[in-house]
């Protein structure tokens, strides 16, 4: 049962946003998928509360922050979102039920310098050098030196980029109800889709 773990110890860069389409694309394969939250905004809670019953299951997991433990048999998928400020002994005890890692960061400095810190954090661990890692540029603008410096500075790292999504509205809409990019039409997200792909079969994998 893969246990995927969405973190940056910086806050506002899209974990909750990432997380739940994790979720999402899990869950129209299929899978039974459960979404934990360690962070203590509860937006991961939160979207599931608003998330239409007619669509595919997606159970939410009552995580304490201090008691972390594997979820019940029957899961196939376990999809966790982490708090800012992910450190110590909150850390230690999410890379002990991990088994992958995203990454996501967004085209600044501050995003940048706070990554490569936590990368190097994770690698100096017995359990983080165990864990596969990816990358995910989130809320990425084409054609900007903000984004031409991110692209430079992950190909420095010693870790993949899995995918890089694009800034639209359309995460912040379908958040506000529950969906995600595999709730609606296809044409109406088909570039997010298309961006999406490695990163879906990434987390399927």
């Amino acid at each position: 049962m893969p246990v995927i773990v969405v973190a940056n110890p910086k806050g506002g860069v899209g974990k909750s946003t990432l997380a739940t389409n994790v979720a999402g694309c899990l869950a129209a394969a299929g899978h039974k998928v459960m979404l934990g939250d360690v962070d203590r905004q509860q937006s991961s809670r939160q979207w599931l509360a608003l998330r239409p019953p007619q669509l595919p299951a997606i159970v939410g997991w009552d995580v304490a922050a201090d008691d972390i433990v594997r979820p019940p048999k029957g899961t196939t998928h376990v999809v966790l979102d982490t708090p800012a400020g992910l450190h110590g002994k909150r850390l230690e005890a999410v890379l002990r039920i991990a088994d992958r890692m995203l990454i996501p960061l967004q085209p600044s400095l501050f995003d940048i310098q706070a990554t490569h810190a936590f990368v190097k954090a994770l690698r100096e661990t017995r359990r983080g050098a165990e864990i596969k890692l990816g990358l995910v540029g989130m809320r990425v603008r084409e054609h900007t030196r903000a984004n031409e410096q991110l692209h430079h500075y992950l190909s420095t790292l010693p870790v993949p980029v899995v995918a890089w999504l694009r800034d639209t509205q359309n995460y912040v809409q379908l958040a506000a109800h529950g969906l995600t990019l595999w709730d609606v039409a296809k044409s109406r997200v088909e570039r997010d889709l298309e961006q999406w792909a490695p990163l879906a079969a990434w987390v399927k994998a």
